[in-house]
């Protein structure tokens, strides 16, 4: 069962009001009211009112983000969209197939449905942030679909899974390590590892988004990740023949949320 109030939409590099208007209506439609704005073509929406018929709360409660990091920073998990099906190293799921993890992950923390712009979708670097990806199947006639219709068909199949029945006497599932945390982890990763040598300066990411992809599919904790996250800074200061590495015998420290 999906947990609706655990749900976000993310709009990724936004432009038309039309579209985040009969998105906030969609949105209204199935029951979801948290939708954030990554990065947004333009700050001015004057106009979605129009559209988002009876979706005005979901407007007025709306966030923007920075970046897609910074809009994903406290889910556990998110699903990018694309109308591409040859996509590098990775394997698409169907809608269906998404959804199912979608209200899986929910029950852990915060998850995200997240959607690319009107002129080009998300590119293989925004997927990356994605922990997956999923493709509507659709004619060779017209391939891609409106960003709104899109919202529509997937949302749909979301409200589908919160009308499930929850499995009953299911036991407590503890909190999910949030990306923003992942992605931390994945910062001090890459200095770590290029200190020790182990990524090419030259070409790092590749690589290291894979390592973080496989953090994310490992269902860690939010301890789990920040005692890691602990570990490497520990790491990055040996590897780097600092000062402050803790001596044998020396008191522990708990996980650093900061980051």
């Amino acid at each position: 069962m999906l947990a609706a109030d655990n749900m976000t939409v993310i709009l990724h590099q936004t432009r038309s009001p039309e579209n985040l208007g009969s998105v906030a209506r969609v949105m209204a439609n199935f029951g979801f009211s948290r939708l954030i704005l990554s990065d947004p073509a333009t700050y001015a929406f004057r106009g979605a009112e129009r559209l988002a018929v009876k979706g005005d709360a979901v407007l007025d409660a709306m966030s923007v983000a920075r970046s897609l990091p910074e809009a994903l920073k406290d889910c556990v998990y998110a699903v990018g969209t694309t109308s591409r099906t040859q996509l590098e190293g990775r394997t698409a799921l169907t809608p269906e197939e998404a959804m199912a993890r979608l209200a899986d992950h929910s029950q852990r923390g915060r998850v995200a449905l997240v959607l690319g712009g009107e002129q080009r979708g998300l590119s293989n670097e925004e997927l990356a942030f994605c922990t997956d990806i999923l493709v509507i199947p659709t004619s060779e006639v017209q391939p891609s679909m409106n960003l709104a219709q899109a919202a529509a068909v997937l949302l749909y199949l979301c409200s589908r899974e919160g009308r499930k029945p929850a499995e009953q006497a299911a036991p407590a599932v503890e909190e999910g390590a949030k990306m923003g945390t992942v992605h931390a982890l994945s910062e001090r990763m890459r200095q770590v590892m290029l200190e020790a040598q182990f990524l090419n300066p030259q070409a790092p990411d590749h690589i290291l988004r894979e390592l973080e992809r496989s953090l994310l599919r490992a269902r860690l904790t939010q301890r789990e990740a920040e005692l890691w996250l602990t570990a490497f800074k520990h790491l990055g200061r040996a590897v780097a023949g600092g000062k402050g590495t803790p001596g044998k015998g020396a008191p522990s420290r708990g996980p650093d949320r900061n980051g």
